[in-house]
């Protein structure tokens, strides 16, 4: 059963240069984890917010539970997934726990109370995100990576079928990062759907079950980790030469491929004669 599929998705930013997403295809399955990944600018967050509906593409086109997105309203998506963006500016004073009990507005509305389900809902996505003793506190006192936990718990809070996480860890501690991950999989064996996009190459391999490697707007490979975790086509999408290894365990995720990256030696990653290219497939 798939959650997204789009086809052909080009999108622009006005005024600049080269297309942020040209000509992406694929598939999101849904119950499963797909992760996003490639360098800085190489699209991800642009087609995260196209496979939203943030953004509305040039050309293509893009699906999301058999229905284009076209034909869903704001709240109904809403209902239905859970959004972590990577950055946002709060415009007045308020609570941790009031900011995880913003996930429950698509229910809610602007009138309504909680009600005993709404605070089971939140209580339990600040215990899930380790947020509980961080209630009463303003989030802007709080930390960077104790906010990113909140935001998450109040995609939890809503209770949907489908998460969507632009870089969820950033700023997150050893501890908290690992939890998410350990989270998202768990969410994943539950019937979650789990979309996200991540500079971690590590957990990706580790944690998600497809992984689509994004370069300059196009989609250089999808497939299961040790598919796309591979030396020669990381080192022609990142520009950087790597080492490639089995993950030594134990756990469920012994074996999945991580990556070193190497000293640059003789690689010049200015000097574009000494960088490695993928055969076959044309980016520029």
């Amino acid at each position: 059963m798939t959650a997204w599929r789009c086809e052909g998705l080009f999108f622009r930013y006005p005024g600049e240069g080269p297309a942020a997403v040209r000509g992406v295809s694929l598939e999101v399955r849904a119950g499963a984890c797909t992760a996003v990944l490639g360098p800085n600018g190489s699209g991800k967050s642009t087609l995260l917010r196209l496979l939203l509906g943030v953004l509305a593409p040039e050309r293509g086109e893009a699906w999301f539970a058999g229905r284009s997105l076209a034909e869903w309203s704001r709240p109904a998506i809403a209902r239905e997934i859970g959004v972590v963006p990577q950055a946002e500016e709060l415009a007045f004073p308020i609570t941790v726990r009031e900011l995880v009990a913003m996930g429950r507005y698509p229910y809610l509305g602007s009138w309504r109370r909680e009600g005993e389900e709404d605070r089971r809902a939140i209580e339990k996505a600040m215990d899930r995100c380790d947020v509980l003793a961080l209630g009463d506190r303003l989030v802007s006192t709080v930390s960077g990576g104790e906010r990113q936990r909140a935001r998450i718990a109040r995609a939890l809070a809503q209770e949907p079928t489908v998460l969507a996480l632009d870089e969820p860890t950033a700023s997150l501690d050893i501890r908290h990062e690992m939890a998410i991950f350990e989270l998202l999989r768990e969410l994943g064996k539950s019937g979650v759907t789990v979309l996200l996009s991540t500079h971690n190459l590590n957990l990706a391999a580790r944690y998600a079950d497809k992984l689509v490697l994004m370069d300059r707007g196009r989609v250089a490979a999808e497939g299961r980790p040790a598919e796309v975790v591979r030396r020669e086509l990381l080192e022609a999408v990142y520009r950087w030469p790597v080492r490639t290894t089995p993950h030594p365990g134990p756990g469920p995720d012994t074996g999945a491929p991580q990556v070193t990256p190497l000293s640059g030696g003789a690689w010049n990653p200015i000097d574009p004669s000494t960088t490695p290219s993928i055969r076959g497939r044309e980016y520029e």
